[in-house]
């Protein structure tokens, strides 16, 4: 009986006789591989861009606002402050150091659970920072600050002890103040000389952040990203139809740098 009456197609490869279905399965297994091998390479490039050069973020408070506000999703620069390497202590060379003005994304240790925070570069090491009636000094200079929600509450007295608290700035304080009448509120505090290694950190929205001011200075190492834009904003508060990731976006802004 022929091979076309038995419905096989047979040929020879390297001395052995191959069916049509034993081809396909090949294929199949080819493609197979393929298909993995793809999807490996996808999920490795990932991770890296991810890790190493930039990393998406999203805003669920509103202390930086109106800078950031909540609901906007913001990509971050991992690579100019130098990424670190998964797993390890280890951080590959920084391009720069964070400098006052920056907006920096870090993961402070306070947290619980820790989580990523994003706060304005105030004082960089060295520099001996102060407020007063809400106006911040940064080496004796006023700064002017356009970002600051300009809407405030009365000024509240920090608490020493506890979290949040100012037992922390005995220690960072000038020769000049008297530490056992210094009596801190949340728009008037210091001098304070930020420490080697160390930066101090606020939020645009001065009565509604969690910041170095009751918090302390914040460490180099815990310094991942600088804020570059949003890529993506969408109001909660708002009433819109399904679907609302369409309806309740915030388009004017979408792409705005974050300065």
């Amino acid at each position: 009986m022929s091979s076309s009456t038995t419905g096989r197609r047979e040929s020879k490869r390297g001395g052995r006789t191959v069916t049509k279905s034993q081809r396909t399965e090949e294929r199949t297994g080819d493609d197979l591989l393929e298909w993995v091998k793809s999807f490996a390479i996808a999920v490795l490039l990932f991770f890296v861009i991810r890790t190493f050069l930039i990393q998406a973020f999203t805003i669920p408070s509103g202390s930086m606002e109106n800078t950031l506000r909540i609901g906007d999703y913001l990509m971050a620069n991992n690579a100019i402050f130098g990424a670190q390497i998964p797993f390890t202590g280890i951080r590959i060379p920084a391009f720069r150091e964070p400098v006052f003005g920056d907006i920096v994304v870090f993961r402070p240790a306070y947290n619980d659970p820790i989580i990523d925070v994003v706060k304005r570069v105030i004082g960089e090491p060295g520099d001996t920072v102060q407020m007063i009636d809400r106006t911040v000094y940064r080496n004796g200079e006023e700064l002017e600050e356009p970002y600051v929600e300009p809407e405030f509450l009365p000024d509240d007295p920090m608490q020493r002890f506890g979290i949040p608290g100012y037992q922390w700035h005995l220690q960072a304080l000038t020769d000049d103040v008297d530490q056992a009448t210094y009596a801190p509120t949340r728009d008037t505090w210091g001098p304070l000389v930020v420490p080697e290694g160390h930066y101090m950190v606020l939020g645009d929205n001065r009565d509604q952040s969690l910041d170095s001011r009751f918090m302390g200075f914040i460490p180099r190492d815990v310094i991942r990203g600088k804020a570059l834009f949003i890529y993506y904003s969408i109001d909660p508060f708002v009433d819109r139809p399904f679907p609302r990731f369409l309806t309740a976006v915030r388009w004017d802004r979408l792409g705005s740098i974050i300065r």
